[in-house]
């Protein structure tokens, strides 16, 4: 698969800009979604938590058609006694999830946890030992609160127009991350489905229904052993 970079990063540059400006908004509405589901499911104990930005909430398409709606179908199917949670924010970057994610893991036990975070710090620069330190944290802070929680770190990349150098420094945070707190790693979370025009929405950024199951079907390859 060969990915045109330099068109689909002029892409994310224009977008980014827009999807901060509802930002305040998704986040009000995504926070009472969350808080209702979490509700209705906090007595349960086999709950798995998406906590990423608008690659986990579904931007643009329907919440069971968002890849974490298709891996409930899929669990359901198979008969696994697991509660998928969806909090997923648009927008979202390391540094505000770092500042969320007590919030969200503290309202009910946590069986596994998936971390899709990173996407946004990359398309505005972040430096990547900012990124890392806050992933760090997002995990430190979710083992203290779930002890023998299970975690599955969602790896992204971004294009080279920052420079080769901080593309492949920020490529190389994920592996790190997962090696050095021991978690579980997908390598690239858009694995077939980024810069293929056809699986994404007119942005280019997001996926279409097609691409979402695509991006399950790669999750579920890392998520069946935790199960």
């Amino acid at each position: 698969m060969k990915i045109n970079w330099n068109q689909l990063f002029a892409i994310f540059f224009i977008l980014i800009s827009a999807c901060n400006s509802n930002t305040k908004q998704e986040e009000e509405t995504s926070g009472k979604k969350i808080d209702q589901e979490v509700t209705e499911k906090e007595e349960e104990k086999n709950n798995i938590i998406f906590f990423g930005n608008s690659l986990t909430a579904g931007y643009g398409v329907e919440a069971d058609e968002a890849f974490p709606g298709l891996i409930q179908k899929n669990l359901d199917s198979l008969g696994y006694d697991y509660n998928v949670i969806n909090a997923g924010v648009s927008g979202e970057t390391t540094a505000s999830g770092l500042s969320r994610v007590e919030w969200v893991v503290k309202r009910q036990p946590v069986e596994i946890f998936i971390l899709e975070l990173g996407g946004n710090d990359g398309l505005r620069g972040i430096k990547p030992e900012e990124t890392n330190k806050n992933l760090r944290a997002i995990i430190d802070k979710v083992k203290e609160i779930h002890p023998v929680v299970k975690i599955l770190l969602a790896g992204m990349m971004v294009p080279p127009n920052m420079g080769q150098a901080y593309a492949e420094e920020f490529r190389k945070v994920f592996p790190e991350i997962a090696k050095d707190k021991n978690v579980n790693l997908i390598p690239f979370l858009l694995k077939d489905v980024g810069g293929e025009a056809e699986l994404n929405q007119p942005d280019g950024i997001h996926p279409t229904p097609k691409g979402h199951k695509i991006v399950a079907e790669t999750v579920w390859t890392h998520l069946e052993s935790l199960l």
